[in-house]
């Protein structure tokens, strides 16, 4: 327990003393004054209990003053959510209308428009390379803003945008190691969560499973998101049509070896919903807790006691 204004615990101590050391005396008195006219003194508990309440009530009330805190553990959404969307070519197919890019889109704007603030949100997107394009921020919109400007092309590299996503929750760049190197110290990030919006369409870049292991190493937990169907589509690609179907081998890999869930969604209606489930982890926040109202209604009790015996017993608030 801590106090605002300590230097009035030592005017507590002190009135206090003075106030029992006054009452003593006066006491004293009372019974040699008793004494000495013959009467024999009262019941020495009933005599002394209600000024002894309304005694307590003093340094309890001054306590109150110095207003004590405690630190409390306090459990709440919290953290940073990173969200990683596949921008390659196979994101342009239509299996989920009005495309794959288009439906995450619209699950991952659901997904951010009901976050609290205490919840930091960025904006990862990934094809042959990754790129940040907003930094974790409690501003929403801007988070928002980002999620609209997204469009498709190129390949996919998730390994690479796990990197990406490592460093920007560590705030360094993080790489894989070398063949038969220790793996790189990040810290340990329980409260970060990466959520990824992929149909798995692998194309190249830093092997996948290191960098998850990467992410659990740094208690990082990665929620991947299936967008496309079993069936898939067709895109054109530089005059080409390819077909392209959701291969969820992969982001469940993904998603085990951190602790997080593959989350598996087949058409726009259903992803959307499927934001629903995303796990975000309650952490634990010591904030302080003011205890001058328990202290001031302690010393009230404590008063209002000592007037109603007083007025029981001896016919008069003491």
């Amino acid at each position: 327990m801590s106090f605002l204004h300590p230097a009035l615990l030592a005017v507590a101590v002190l009135v206090t003393v003075a106030a029992v050391a006054a009452y003593g005396n006066l006491q004293r008195r009372r019974t040699a004054a008793m004494r000495q006219a013959g009467f024999a003194p009262q019941n020495a508990w009933r005599r002394h209990l209600p000024y002894g309440l309304i005694l307590l009530a003093l340094p309890v009330l001054l306590v109150g003053l110095a207003r004590p805190q405690a630190e409390v553990t306090t459990p709440r959404v919290s953290g940073t959510v990173l969200l990683a969307f596949d921008v390659s070519n196979s994101m342009r197919a239509d299996d989920v209308a009005p495309s794959r890019l288009a439906a995450a889109q619209t699950a991952a704007t659901r997904f951010v428009e009901e976050q609290p603030r205490t919840v930091d949100v960025g904006v990862l997107v990934f094809g042959d390379q990754a790129l940040l394009t907003q930094a974790p921020t409690d501003d929403h919109d801007a988070a928002l803003a980002a999620i609209g400007r997204l469009s498709a092309g190129g390949g996919t590299s998730l390994g690479q945008a796990i990197l990406v996503g490592l460093g920007t929750i560590t705030g360094k760049p993080v790489a894989l190691p070398a063949e038969g190197a220790p793996a790189p110290d990040l810290g340990y990030w329980p409260s970060a969560t990466i959520v990824v919006f992929s149909d798995g369409q692998e194309t190249g870049g830093p092997d996948v499973g290191a960098a998850a292991e990467l992410a659990a190493a740094a208690g990082v937990r990665i929620q991947a998101v299936g967008v496309g169907t079993e069936r898939g589509g067709t895109v054109e690609v530089d005059g080409f049509q390819l077909g392209t179907a959701l291969d969820a081998s992969l982001l469940t890999a993904v998603a085990q070896t951190t602790g997080g869930a593959y989350l598996p969604a087949g058409d726009a209606d259903t992803l959307t919903d499927t934001t629903k489930s995303i796990d975000l982890r309650l952490t634990a926040k010591k904030e302080p807790l003011e205890l001058t109202a328990p202290f001031a209604g302690a010393a009230l009790l404590l008063l209002m006691l000592g007037a109603v015996l007083g007025t029981r017993w001896h016919g008069r608030i003491v």
